[in-house]
């Protein structure tokens, strides 16, 4: 195929036209690994309370590299100096930064695969590609970790104001339906330079970068930690474990192989070779769903009934208060639902349990958003900004949850 074939453009409902920047880009987009994320839900189970949030990962990686070249342009017409190899690795280290991302995301890592994070598989899948593309990616990769010496070129795939962050929340506003997430990306990247090879907004920029933080804490509320979707993950992240669980005790459950093979074997960071790569590779949303649907008729009592709750979203009752729930307080409700249906104290923990979440906006302790003063002085968008919710936006706040089955109301 020739390099003028490779030069495609797709048509986003976000940014519009979005052009593949060139032939190495184009190839890896083309690849097995990277078109995986079309069967991977952006948003996990939030379609269960927003039914338009059915984009996908792969919607995600194009519009990052899509803002990345906008923030590139951006930064070159500004004076700073960015080689064409450089260039190429800020497309690819933010293309691929959600490759390593499983079925429904983080209920994957919390359940079939122990602790392994999605950051460390993606470096995984970076480093295979990096492989068959003949050394390609290999400024790409060292951009990811970090091990750069241009700081702002990490800054702009991975800080508290990169190009991540910027499309996924104008993505997640626009396929909810949720606008209070919906964040002017254009003027913040316009807003951008670059002083001592670090990331900066310049100080007319500093009205967008507080809409940016509060989007970011009205859609973590709203959205991301709505109860609803909290809920369904948590169900799903139990239906895993619980399957898990009893395919290590030599019960079959029906389910594709690559799911299988994670259910049988303890996966870890250092577990995960080629070959384990190759099988995670074959994993989506469609291997959990179908799952799902066959586990439904098991006959464990557990496994069916939180299967059908997915599929027929008939979900557990979920409360968040501003007060830690105690296990004690829930101990009536288990005796009561162990007694109805025949189960062991210890196996109402997969319907009854308690817990946090945490929305923190802003971190004070983590790479800050540097705001470039007319008078060329630089500091923290929390100081330099009049806006007292700024500051209360840097606060962690946490909310407790239970959670038990509707009957037991």
């Amino acid at each position: 195929m020739s390099q003028i074939n490779k030069l495609k453009i797709f048509n986003d409902p976000i940014y519009g036209f979005i052009s593949i920047p060139n032939a190495l880009i184009y190839d890896l987009i083309q690849h097995s690994y990277f078109q995986r994320l079309r069967r991977i839900s952006q948003m996990g189970l939030s379609y269960l309370v927003y039914p338009g949030a059915n984009h996908t990962r792969f919607h995600h990686a194009i519009g990052c590299m899509h803002l990345m070249q906008k923030a590139v342009d951006n930064l070159r017409f500004k004076g700073t100096k960015i080689s064409p190899q450089e260039e190429n690795a800020l497309y690819i280290a933010i293309l691929l930064h959600d490759i390593g991302h499983g079925p429904f995301s983080h209920a994957m890592e919390r359940s079939i695969v122990e602790d392994v994070h999605h950051e460390a598989i993606s470096l995984l899948f970076m480093n295979q590609l990096n492989v068959e593309f003949n050394g390609q990616l290999t400024l790409a990769i060292q951009v990811f970790k970090g091990e750069y010496n241009r700081k702002f070129m990490l800054q702009l795939i991975s800080s508290q104001l990169d190009m991540d962050r910027m499309d996924y929340l104008k993505r997640d506003s626009f396929y909810s339906g949720v606008s209070e997430g919906n964040v002017n990306s254009e003027r913040l990247i316009q807003m951008m330079n670059v002083v001592d090879d670090v990331l900066v907004i310049e100080e007319k920029g500093i009205y967008s970068v507080e809409k940016f933080l509060m989007s970011r804490r009205l859609m973590y509320w709203q959205v991301y930690l709505h109860k609803t979707s909290l809920v369904a993950e948590l169900i799903l992240t139990k239906i895993l474990k619980r399957a898990k669980e009893l395919t290590q005790k030599g019960v079959h459950l029906p389910c594709s192989a690559p799911l299988t093979f994670f259910m049988e074997n303890k996966v870890t960071i250092t577990t995960f070779d080629a070959e384990t790569l190759d099988l995670f590779a074959q994993l989506d949303d469609f291997d959990i769903i179908s799952a799902l649907k066959s586990w439904q008729k098991q006959d464990d009592f557990i496994l069916s009934s939180l299967s059908k709750m997915i599929v027929n979203r008939d979900l557990l009752k979920i409360k968040l208060t501003s007060e830690k729930v105690t296990i004690e307080e829930l101990q009536p409700l288990k005796e009561r639902f162990a007694t109805a249906n025949n189960i062991s104290l210890l196996e109402t923990n997969y319907f009854i349990f308690n817990g946090k979440i945490k929305n923190q906006a802003y971190s004070k302790e983590a790479e800050p958003i540097r705001i470039l003063n007319k008078d060329k002085t630089i500091e923290d968008v929390v100081d330099a900004s009049d806006q007292l919710n700024l500051k209360s936006l840097s606060k962690s706040v946490t909310k407790y949850y239970s959670c038990f089955p509707k009957q037991l109301l």
